[in-house]
C-alpha cells in the first residue's frame, strides 16, 4: 500500500491492472466457484485500494463507493456470470470503464444521446450555484446555523455533488461512444418511499443489489423479504462506506436507517394494495412527493448524518470542502488575471 498511497494514479492503474485479470480469469473460466477463487483476490484489491488515500476523507468515501462497493459487487457478480461485466463481447473500454466507476451500458442501444438529454443545463448550473454557496458557508457561518440546517445542507450538498459528478463520468463514457444509463431520475419527484428509492435515487446502486440480493432472495423468500435484505445489504455497506471516511469502527445507525425504509417501502406497498382494492382515488402526487422528502429527511437527521457527523469528522471533513473552495477560488482568480492574446 505504500506504493499506492495518495496516489490517484497509482490506485487507478492497480485496479485497471486488476479489472483486467479478472476480464481475463473470467474468460477461461466458467461460472461458479473457480471463478470466484480466481476473482477474490481483485475483491480484496477494490476493497483495500481506497485506504490508499491516508490524507483525504473525501477521496477515501468517493473510491470506496466506485471501488469497494459497486466495483466489488460486480465482479463477485461476474463470479456467476451476472451483472454489467457479464455481457458477451463487451469491448475492454467498455469493460475497465464499467468495473471501476459507476456506470451502468445502456442495453438495447437506446436512443443516441439519450443519457445527454436527460441533463438539462439549467439544472446543472442551479446545482453547480448551490455547491458554490454551500462551499461559501463552509468556510465561515456553517457552525452559526443549527444543527438540523446544517444536516439539511449536507443533504442537498450530497445529492448536488452525486448528481453533478456521476453524469459528468457518463457524459465521458459517451464521449468514448459508451451509450449510458442516467444515474439519478429527479429524486425530489418522487411520488412514494418505492419510487425514491427503486426507480430515482442512484440507480447505480439499485441496479447492482437487484441481482446481487434482492432477485436471489425473492426467489427464495418472496418479495418482502427480498426487499428487507435489499436495504439491509445496502445498510452495512453503509456502514463500511462511513469507516472508509471516517476511519471510526460502525455504529449501526445506518444499517437502522436502510431497515427503516426496507420496512417503510413493504408496509408501503401493503398500503398501497388495499387502498387500491377499496377503489379510494389515489392522493395527489405532491402531496406524496412531499411526505417522502419529509420521511427521508427525518430519518436522515436521526439516523443517517450522525454516524458522519460525530467526533470531529464534521470538521474533518468541512476542512476538505473549504479546501476544494479555495482551490476553485483561486484558479478562477488567476484566470480572470491572465492575459487575454488574440492573433491574427
Amino acid at each position: 500500500m505504500e506504493l499506492l498511497r495518495d496516489s490517484i494514479p497509482m490506485v487507478s492503474l492497480a485496479s485497471s491492472a486488476a479489472a483486467l485479470y479478472a476480464r481475463v480469469a473470467s474468460a477461461f473460466l466458467r461460472p461458479g466457484l473457480p471463478r470466484l477463487a480466481a476473482l477474490l483476490p481483485v475483491v480484496a484489491l477494490l476493497a483495500a485500494a481506497p485506504l490508499a488515500f491516508t490524507s483525504s476523507a473525501m477521496l477515501r468515501g468517493t473510491s470506496a463507493f466506485f471501488l469497494a462497493w459497486l466495483g466489488a459487487f460486480k465482479v463477485v457478480l461476474l463470479a456467476a456470470g451476472l451483472g454489467p461485466l457479464a455481457v458477451d463481447g463487451l469491448p475492454v473500454l467498455s469493460f475497465l470503464f464499467t468495473a471501476l466507476l459507476p456506470v451502468k451500458l445502456r442495453r438495447g442501444g437506446g436512443c443516441p444521446g439519450a443519457a445527454a438529454k436527460s441533463v438539462s443545463l439549467v439544472s446543472c448550473a442551479a446545482k453547480v450555484a448551490a455547491i458554490a454557496t454551500i462551499l461559501h458557508l463552509y468556510e465561515s457561518k456553517i457552525q452559526l446555523l443549527h444543527r438540523y440546517i446544517r444536516l439539511a445542507m449536507y443533504g442537498i450538498h450530497i445529492y448536488c455533488f452525486l448528481d453533478l459528478l456521476l453524469p459528468c463520468i457518463a457524459a465521458a463514457g459517451s464521449a468514448l461512444g459508451m451509450e449510458l444509463e442516467p444515474p439519478f431520475d429527479r429524486p425530489y419527484l418522487a411520488s412514494s418511499l418505492r419510487d425514491f428509492w427503486g426507480r430515482r435515487w442512484n440507480l447505480m446502486v439499485s441496479a447492482i443489489l437487484r441481482p446481487s440480493v434482492y432477485d436471489p432472495v425473492r426467489a427464495r423468500a418472496g418479495k418482502a423479504a427480498g426487499v428487507v435484505a435489499t436495504f439491509l445489504i445496502s445498510g452495512l455497506m453503509h456502514e463500511a462506506m462511513v469507516y472508509y471516511m471516517t476511519l471510526r469502527l460502525p455504529t449501526g445507525e445506518m444499517t437502522a436507517f436502510f431497515l427503516l425504509h426496507g420496512v417503510c417501502c413493504v408496509a408501503e406497498e401493503w398500503c398501497a394494495r388495499r387502498w387500491v382494492a377499496r377503489r379510494w382515488p389515489p392522493p395527489p402526487r405532491p402531496l406524496g412527493s412531499l411526505l417522502v422528502m419529509a420521511v427521508a429527511a427525518g430519518s436522515s437527521f436521526w439516523l443517517f448524518f450522525p454516524p458522519i457527523c460525530r467526533e470531529g469528522s464534521e470538521e474533518m471533513l468541512l476542512e476538505e470542502w473549504a479546501a476544494v473552495a479555495a482551490f476553485f477560488q483561486d484558479a478562477g482568480r488567476k484566470l480572470r488575471r491572465a492575459p487575454v492574446r488574440f492573433t491574427d
